[in-house]
């Protein structure tokens, strides 16, 4: 009898020694509050989708159930109807007419997005540099002049950067009929900023590679020089051979391909400027407030890290004989790279997040040629999970290379 009692209890003794493992507890805990998101995300879904079948939508209208594998059948539905509304501006030399589907729309306001945060990501990154290191400039009327800037524009919301820029700055350039003439090359006006540009001709392909084995030829120029110069103690200028060496290379290249660049300068007509390349006073009011703003964050995070650095490493550069620049090129900068790059990552996350206030600037960006496509499709739901998906794919691509950077820099280090 006394046996026949004891077995519930080793088992019950079992299950409560199963419980006080730590990973068992960490599994329980997780799986419960995975069903409770799943729950809650199956409601809202469920909620969402019985409202639009009021109004004759459907959440997912691309998206069938199907009964063969993959189960899943994904088709553009009303991505392929005609978009009826124009672009006026497209990046990369991008086509687009009201003819053309709401796809392609789509593809020319992400093509517009990705133009902005990548030239961006590059002034500011600039901008930020020259601020961060003027902030800790010797010279008072610098330094004064770097903090004015970054207290100024971090402090005042980007919005209102942007509507400032563009209605009191950009608009207020003169007018098309009184435009800024910089002798027949280029004109500024409130209309646009019109440019020379150069049009790949045949050749053009060619002419790269032969640019893509100069930058080799340039690399080993330099090495060779860098090498004289720590053997003999003498300046052997590496930098100046090495460009001097691509140069060489790229205008003998030009010549020999053809000349497969077709240089077109702009040309002011009685109402708009043909030829050339034309920068629209909405990108230019954009990418102004973009870079001022996100600099002032890009200064401080520079001037943290040259701060964060030991005063030794200064003083001991000094001692080598290295003049200001010197150091702070050979010595700080190296250095405060390794601790500035993980807040780097987040600032050109935000300037590329930040680029959806093109919509009140009316730059054709991503979000603002979604928001006329849902005006005239009323699919909002599958539009904005669609600009949920691009940001958080355009987001985590940004990680990956400067995570990646960061890496080879910790390795190196090492």
């Amino acid at each position: 009898m006394a046996l026949g009692y004891q077995a519930p209890a080793r088992r019950i003794g079992a299950v409560l020694a199963l419980w006080r493992n730590v990973r068992v507890q960490r599994f329980a805990w997780q799986a419960a509050f995975a069903v409770l998101v799943i729950a809650i995300g199956y409601a809202l879904l469920d909620n969402l989708s019985s409202a639009l079948g009021q109004i004759d939508l459907e959440l997912f209208p691309f998206v069938k159930l199907k009964d063969g594998f993959p189960f899943v059948d994904v088709s553009q539905d009303f991505l392929k109807q005609r978009a009826g509304f124009n672009i006026k501006e497209t990046a990369f030399g991008f086509d687009f007419d009201r003819n053309d589907s709401y796809r392609k729309a789509y593809t020319a306001g992400l093509l517009n997005t990705v133009w902005v945060a990548v030239i961006g990501i590059f002034l500011a990154t600039v901008v930020g540099v020259v601020a961060g290191v003027a902030r800790l400039s010797r010279n008072w009327l610098v330094s004064r002049v770097a903090t004015v800037y970054v207290e100024t524009f971090r402090n005042v919301p980007l919005l209102v950067q942007l509507i400032f820029w563009y209605t009191a700055v950009v608009l207020k350039l003169p007018k098309f009929a009184d435009s800024i003439d910089f002798f027949g090359v280029a004109f500024v006006s409130n209309r646009a900023i019109a440019l020379p540009w150069a049009d790949p001709k045949a050749g053009f392909g060619l002419w790269l590679l032969v640019l893509l084995a100069g930058l080799g030829v340039a690399a080993a120029v330099r090495a060779l020089r860098s090498r004289r110069q720590d053997q003999t103690g003498k300046p052997s200028y590496p930098w100046w051979w090495a460009f001097g060496a691509l140069a060489l290379i790229a205008i003998a290249a030009f010549f020999a391909t053809g000349a497969p660049l077709d240089f077109d300068r702009p040309v002011m007509g009685e109402v708009v400027y043909s030829g050339g390349a034309q920068i629209s006073p909405e990108f230019i009011a954009l990418l102004i407030g973009l870079v001022v703003y996100t600099g002032t964050f890009i200064a401080e995070i520079v001037r943290g890290s040259i701060m964060a650095i030991p005063k030794g490493q200064t003083e001991a550069a000094a001692a080598l004989g290295l003049n200001t620049f010197q150091r702070l090129r050979f010595v700080i900068m190296p250095q405060a790279m390794r601790i500035m790059i993980p807040p780097l990552t987040n600032q050109y996350l935000n300037l590329t997040k930040n680029s959806s206030l093109a919509v009140f600037v009316a730059f054709p960006d991503l979000f603002q040629v979604s928001r006329v496509s849902i005006n005239q499709t009323g699919q909002a739901v599958p539009i904005i999970a669609l600009v949920m998906v691009t940001y958080l794919a355009m987001s985590l691509i940004i990680s990956l290379v400067m995570n990646t950077l960061n890496s080879r820099l910790k390795w190196g280090s090492r």
